[in-house]
C-alpha cells in the first residue's frame, strides 16, 4: 500500500475535525452536550466530561495522523480502531436510552455513530486496505529432481 486513497484521506480529515470539536465543545462547555440529553452536571461533575474530550482529541490525532500511513495493516488498525469507537458508543447509546428512557438526541447520535462505522468502513475497502492479500507459496530452493 502507498498513501491511502483521496476518499479515504477526506473521510479520516472529515472524522478528525468532528471528533476534534466534539473536544473542543466538551472541553469549553462541559454541560452543553449532557445538557442534550437532559443530564445536568457540576463543576465537581467536569472530570469526567474531560476525561471524555481527552479520548475525542485522541481520535482526532489518529485520524489526522493515519491520513499519512503507508502500511496495510497499520492502517487496519485504526479504521478498526475507529469503527470500534463509534460502534461500541452507539451500542451503549442504546443501554443508556433502555435505563433510562427514548430520547431523539441518543437515537440521531447512535444512528451518526453507526454511519461512520459504514463509512470508515467502505472507505477502507474501497482504498484496496481492506483486501487481504494473497500468500504466494515459498518457493522451492532446489527444484531439481535427482
Amino acid at each position: 500500500m502507498t498513501r491511502p486513497s483521496a476518499l479515504l484521506r477526506v473521510v479520516l480529515v472529515v472524522h478528525g475535525i468532528i471528533t476534534l470539536a466534539g473536544a473542543s465543545v466538551l472541553t469549553i462547555f462541559p454541560t452543553a452536550i449532557p445538557l442534550t440529553v437532559g443530564i445536568s452536571l457540576q463543576p465537581d461533575d467536569y472530570l469526567i466530561v474531560y476525561l471524555v474530550a481527552a479520548a475525542e482529541l485522541a481520535a482526532a490525532v489518529l485520524s489526522f495522523g493515519a491520513t499519512r500511513l503507508t502500511d496495510r495493516a497499520a492502517m487496519g488498525l485504526v479504521v478498526l480502531t475507529l469503527a470500534v469507537l463509534h460502534g461500541a458508543s452507539g451500542l451503549l447509546n442504546v443501554l443508556y436510552m433502555a435505563q433510562t428512557g427514548y430520547s431523539t438526541v441518543l437515537v440521531g447520535n447512535t444512528c451518526a455513530r453507526m454511519v461512520a462505522v459504514v463509512v470508515l468502513v467502505a472507505a477502507w475497502r474501497a482504498d484496496g486496505s481492506g483486501q487481504r492479500r494473497r500468500r504466494r507459496p515459498p518457493a522451492a530452493e532446489n527444484s531439481t529432481l535427482s
